[in-house]
């Protein structure tokens, strides 16, 4: 008995591991955004709209039925200031990046953990990617801005973390202006352009507070546990800076937004680093 027990036990934690480790695989795929646009869209009675998004397919179900969903309202209501989250800690340094027409929104793409990182709870989140959305996905006491910029990292594992930024209509982005000549030329067949180097530090985020709660990826699988921090100080856009970028996707919808999502038993945290900044 003896004997044979010790292979037994030998295959258990083997298979055990492996299971761990397919897993752990497994759910890092979940974690990224989907990039092919025939497989969803933003438009109502398409069959592939926002509503529809969960029933597509059986590993996107958390977009009906998770409970940690984004976007959200961030109402003053529902706020908890919390002193000791501290000024969000961002070391980025310029990379190469490349723009790409992804069909549901225009994304720069830096080389892969090159661009730097931000510090959250002591874990280190590496920048892959921004994108824009129009209008804004989230909203402030109800209020739905002109275009909103995320920021998307990635932990070491697979652990993921949006910095995400709310503008206005006004004068134009200065980031988003050094990418308006490399859109045009998206309109048709070309889906990328390489852009050289690009400071992801150019994307300024106007003053030190900021909006932080747990959440999801806004487009399909729309996979949870993603910590958002979202600037509070508006930015401004321009109106053509808006128009171009929707209108070189080729979705043919008028917006690239997800409705907001119920905020459940979820807490918002917000940093104010001093009532009067």
């Amino acid at each position: 008995m003896e004997y044979k027990s010790k292979p037994t036990i030998s295959i258990t934690i083997s298979c055990l591991l492996l299971f761990l480790i397919l897993f752990a695989h497994l759910i890092s795929i979940r974690a990224q955004e989907v990039e092919d646009e025939s497989e969803f869209d933003y438009k109502n009675g398409s069959g592939k709209g926002p509503g529809k998004w969960g029933e597509l397919k059986k590993e996107w179900e958390a977009c009906k039925n998770g409970g940690m969903q984004s976007p959200i309202d961030l109402s003053n209501q529902r706020v908890r200031i919390i002193p000791k989250l501290g000024v969000l800690k961002r070391n980025y340094k310029p990379s190469n990046a490349t723009v790409k027409n992804r069909g549901h929104d225009i994304s720069l793409q830096w080389d892969m953990g090159k661009a730097g990182s931000i510090q959250i709870n002591g874990s280190e989140y590496f920048l892959q990617q921004c994108h824009w959305h129009s209008p804004s996905e989230h909203t402030i006491n109800g209020r739905r801005y002109d275009m909103e910029l995320h920021m998307v990292h990635e932990s070491s594992d697979g652990g993921i973390a949006v910095v995400g930024l709310l503008y206005k209509i006004g004068p134009p982005d200065a980031f988003l202006s050094k990418l308006m000549g490399h859109l045009s030329p998206m309109r048709d067949q070309k889906r990328e352009n390489k852009m050289g180097m690009m400071h992801p530090e150019d994307i300024k985020l106007l003053g030190k507070k900021y909006y932080r709660y747990m959440g999801s990826l806004t487009v399909p699988p729309c996979s949870e546990g993603v910590i958002w921090t979202l600037n509070k100080k508006l930015s401004t856009v321009s109106r053509e800076q808006v128009k171009l970028v929707r209108d070189v996707v080729h979705d043919y919808a008028e917006e690239n937004a997800r409705p907001v999502q119920p905020l459940n038993s979820r807490q918002i945290q917000f940093y104010d680093p001093s009532p009067e900044d």
